[in-house]
């Protein structure tokens, strides 16, 4: 498993990444990171053992995205990260594998 900054060009790209990611992420789930797992089991996802609290999305057949969450406390904010196998660079871009991952972080945030 790899994170979005060993990605190729992914450090370059990884505030934006961020932003449009797991920023929203923790703002919706940050003081709350259990309800992550309702809500990423209506897109067929299921609890990963990660972080606090982390679910893998099967985006594609050979793209699972695992969305890992921890929580805070007096002395640390919530924390989150999105880490994939090493493998996805081989089927998307960094740019492509920011706009999937947007998509999925604005399913669970504001489902239909």
């Amino acid at each position: 498993m790899i994170t979005f900054k060993e990605l190729p060009e992914g450090a370059n790209y990884f505030p934006t990444f961020s932003k449009r990611t797991i920023e929203p992420l923790l703002d919706h789930f940050g003081q709350e990171p259990h309800r992550l797992v309702d809500a990423a089991a209506k897109l067929g996802g299921y609890k990963a053992d990660y972080g606090d609290v982390a679910v893998t999305i099967n985006a594609f057949r050979y793209v699972p995205i695992t969305l890992v969450l921890w929580e805070g406390d007096e002395e640390f904010a919530p924390a989150g990260s999105i880490i994939f196998d090493a493998s996805i660079s081989d089927y998307l871009s960094a740019e492509d594998i920011t706009t999937l991952c947007e998509t999925i972080t604005w399913k669970l945030v504001k489902p239909d």
